[in-house]
């Protein structure tokens, strides 16, 4: 079939080369539509926005000097040992009055009561140390069930082996001077394992 020049096809696209201009139905999207959304975690989330730190609360001027720490008086402190140590020399003294008096007076009739006098202030100073018992806490109750059991077993073989020099001819030892020596031995082993508990915890 042959075309004259100028003549169109239907169906065809014409002769110059240009295809039909095509329209589309659908609305044209807005601008405000291809922003994201804003949500309430779109700026924490987002890897591209610099997040800032929140402003600090201000708390006042630091103060001028440091506080003073508390402090306490001696007696405060150490009120059970320094009644402890009271009890126990006053134990000391009347013991070694009563002994004296008594061998001076072996025929007196009151050498009973004064033999008996000792043990008063033995027992006050029974009684100081369950009340500073009560008071501890932990690591002072390990520390006193430590420095008793050191005294105790110390005690106990310093008069066990006097025991065999008495027999070679040392001197007899009064059984009255045992609970002397224990308090002694109790106040050293105090001493030293507050020390080393102090020493521990320091480093």
């Amino acid at each position: 079939m042959v075309l004259s020049p100028g003549s169109t096809v239907i169906g065809w696209p014409p002769a110059s080369g240009k295809l039909p201009e095509v329209v589309s139905t659908q609305p044209a999207p807005s601008e405000t539509a291809s922003q994201p959304l804003e949500t309430p975690f779109a700026d924490a989330a987002s890897p591209f926005r610099r997040t800032e730190a929140p402003l600090p609360v201000f708390a006042g001027p630091p103060p001028s000097a440091p506080l003073p720490p508390a402090t306490q008086s001696s007696w405060v402190t150490y009120r059970s040992q320094i009644n402890f140590g009271l009890s126990m020399l006053a134990y000391l003294m009347v013991l070694v009055g009563a002994i004296t008096l008594i061998q001076a007076n072996p025929a007196a009739d009151w050498r009973y009561y004064l033999a008996a006098l000792p043990a008063v202030p033995g027992l006050i100073a029974l009684v100081v140390f369950l009340r500073a018992l009560t008071r501890l806490d932990d690591l002072e109750a390990r520390i006193q069930l430590l420095a008793f059991g050191s005294s105790l077993g110390a005690t106990a073989l310093l008069t066990f082996g006097y025991g065999f020099f008495e027999d070679v001819g040392l001197p007899h030892l009064p059984p009255a001077y045992v609970l002397p020596a224990m308090a002694i031995l109790w106040g050293l082993a105090t001493a030293f394992f507050t020390w080393r508990y102090k020493w521990r915890y320091r480093r």
